[in-house]
């Protein structure tokens, strides 16, 4: 089935690595909920991780369109690239806000696969989705911080060198506004003493790698510290817009792959003595989702054009990422409709993508807050919360 495509030589290349992970080698990562690391290595010495690193260190230095075709193109061939896609939206933190000696420490060894940038500590048990309230705390003792606190679902922290964090410098009671007193550490978590960094898996609906983390007096060198004190709620920010729409692209991927497969499917089962998908009532919910898909890619394009363009695309982005998760979503439910029972047997490779397709209703900001944002920084209605 074609779409109308952009970066199509990029398209071609990942797909054509992708066929050397077919849906055997991701049912046996999901299986043994295992990190799929020969992906990862493979995607990395193609240089695909290094994308949107500059080619001052190393990387390709293309635009976000590129990463997102990339992501989506992982997702389109059956795949599932959170196992690294948090790689290309937190290195913009040290693009953007890194000193310079920081981005020369660690951006080429990232371009080149030595180090891993794939963890990102942000949400705690307590505080949710409700950043400012975080109670993980730095305490800058002479050259080094010292951390304690706790976080959970951070994704990739057992298979990722380098760890973004973020924490409280400066106490909550102390600061203006809530936002304030937060700072960004990149954590070298190889160099913690034991005892200092605890990481635990959390297993969960999907493959997704993610864990909880408690940092017990763990001390990190002051230099590690990214921009200025206290200005990391800003800067974590700065990074949500790249989120959103490289996200939203996996949704896409998603999208796409479930509507090729329950066409293929619908045209081919034979029921009655005829194909499944000439009954309307199998057409409609896979037409119905392809019209979803395109509309939301649609506005994907345009956050990218904004994004791309220099500006500040949150309206535009948010609203990507949540009809990308809505369409993929309505796709996967008509592939698993149009499927029946086959729909939940593992070697056809619909359940397991139908679960990881569900995360993105809730992660890595949920519908529901989307829609809190728009409400109140589009329509101009009250704060809800």
């Amino acid at each position: 089935m074609n779409y109308p495509l952009d970066h199509q030589d990029i398209r071609d290349a990942v797909r054509q690595l992708c066929a050397d992970y077919p849906g055997a080698y991701w049912r046996e990562c999901d299986r043994e909920q295992a990190y799929p690391t020969a992906f990862v290595k493979a995607l990395t010495e193609s240089g695909f991780l290094g994308a949107l690193i500059p080619e001052a260190f190393g990387g390709s230095g293309l635009p976000i369109s590129a990463g997102a075709a990339i992501l989506e193109t992982i997702h389109h061939s059956g795949g599932n690239a959170a196992a690294c896609h948090a790689q290309m939206y937190t290195m913009g933190t040290v693009l953007r806000h890194g000193s310079a000696a920081q981005q020369q420490a660690y951006l080429p060894a990232i371009a080149a696969g030595r180090i891993r940038l794939q963890a990102f500590g942000v949400t705690e048990p307590s505080s949710g989705t409700d950043t400012t309230a975080l109670r993980t705390t730095a305490r800058r003792e002479g050259d080094r911080y010292i951390v304690n606190g706790q976080k959970i679902w951070t994704s990739r922290a057992e298979h990722s060198d380098l760890l973004l964090l973020l924490c409280r410098t400066t106490p909550r009671d102390r600061v203006k506004k809530r936002t304030d007193g937060l700072s960004v550490l990149l954590v070298d978590m190889r160099e913690c003493p034991a005892g200092s960094l605890t990481i635990r898996p959390i297993r969960t609906l999907m493959n997704h790698a993610t864990t909880e983390m408690f940092f017990d007096n763990m001390p990190v060198p002051a230099s590690s510290l990214i921009g200025e004190e206290g200005q990391g709620f800003r800067y974590i920010l700065s990074g949500m817009n790249a989120e959103r729409i490289l996200i939203a692209a996996e949704c896409i991927g998603d999208a796409k792959w479930f509507i090729d497969k329950a066409t293929d499917y619908a045209c081919e089962r034979r029921v009655f003595g005829r194909p499944i998908g000439q009954n309307q009532g199998v057409q409609f919910p896979i037409a119905k989702a392809y019209a979803q898909m395109r509309s939301a890619e649609l506005m994907l394009r345009e956050a990218m054009r904004r994004y791309e363009a220099g500006e500040n695309p949150g309206e535009e982005a948010n609203m990507a990422k949540l009809l990308a998760a809505d369409a993929s979503w309505a796709a996967a439910e008509a592939c698993v409709q149009t499927h029946g029972g086959f729909g939940f047997a593992e070697e056809y490779d619909v359940e397991r993508k139908f679960r990881e397709a569900r995360l993105y209703q809730v992660a890595p900001i949920s519908t529901n807050l989307i829609l809190s944002y728009i409400a109140e920084h589009v329509l101009g209605m009250p704060r809800s919360y």
